[in-house]
């Protein structure tokens, strides 16, 4: 054991120089605590910032939807490539193995199936102590503004957001668009800055025109939703120009799932997002390898 007869003198003190002021790295959260900066710099990659969100939580309100008829046979090839795991506490228990590396966003809030017209009355469906038993990276929380059911939405964000401050966790507020909800510049603009006005730590929402604007006037990190399934081509243009016009990276689920060869199209996507690629040099990349 160390004693008092073994101390040196201590004589550096670097008094010369001032303490550096630092930041960090991510939008909006250079005030958090070193908990929450910990798992945000697992969520998002530190040397670009971005990040690229493997979407397969489908199954809580569609069931088992085309391509994700197996997540345990689907996911692990693509979950290589991706930055962030994001699925329910059952997909993940079940099918995911526990050895991943990969930070996970966990999908909190749940509500009626696609088989009801409203989808949009949601609560609060996991609790503090389960988010830290599954070693939640964030919590991911569906907030539908605009809709019947808004006020209850935002209360359950708000119960996320109180959980993840507590305990050191982001939480990633999701903007979701019901049937009576417009897809235009102006909602969204409203959506993202009332979500995280109300706490959250990153905003998921659509593309859409004028995109530019609603990044700026976000306070924290966006991630740009893939939505339904598309031409690969098309989804590898949305990519870009989503990453070119100020989003912190993609979650990309059908689009990836469901393409026709999901390794090559995750593979373009990271292209994309972390290499700095071009939507054409991707698309070719993609070409070669479906080929292979």
């Amino acid at each position: 054991m160390a004693d008092k007869d073994s101390i040196k003198v201590a004589k550096d003190f670097h008094l010369g120089e001032t303490p550096e002021a630092r930041g960090f790295f991510l939008k909006g959260s250079a005030h958090y605590d070193w908990g929450m900066k910990h798992r945000l710099s697992q969520l998002f990659n530190p040397d670009t910032g971005r990040t690229i969100m493997l979407a397969f939580d489908h199954g809580y309100i569609m069931g088992a939807t085309s391509g994700l008829e197996r997540l345990d046979v689907t996911i692990p090839p693509l979950a290589e490539h991706a930055d962030v795991l994001m699925a329910t506490r059952g997909g993940l228990r079940t099918c995911i193995e526990p050895s991943t590396k990969k930070a996970v966003a966990l999908r909190c809030s749940s509500g009626s199936s696609v088989l009801r017209d409203d989808i949009t009355k949601e609560v609060l469906a996991v609790d503090a102590e389960d988010a830290i038993r599954m070693n939640a990276s964030c919590l991911a929380v569906q907030v539908y503004v605009g809709s019947e059911n808004e006020c209850r939405t935002i209360e359950n964000l708000s119960q996320a957001v109180n959980i993840g401050n507590r305990y050191g966790i982001p939480v990633l507020g999701v903007v979701g668009v019901g049937k009576e909800m417009a897809r235009t510049p102006q909602f969204f603009l409203t959506a993202t800055r009332l979500v995280a006005e109300m706490g959250a730590h990153i905003i998921k929402t659509y593309y859409c025109e004028d995109f530019e604007k609603i990044v700026a006037a976000c306070p924290v990190p966006i991630v740009v939703a893939g939505g339904k399934k598309i031409p690969e081509k098309d989804a590898l243009e949305l990519t870009f120009n989503a990453i070119s016009k100020g989003a912190a990276g993609v979650d990309m689920g059908r689009n990836v799932f469901q393409a026709e060869n999901p390794v090559a199209m995750i593979k373009a996507v990271r292209m994309i997002v972390h290499g700095g690629a071009t939507a054409q040099e991707a698309y070719e990349y993609y070409i070669s390898e479906k080929g292979e």
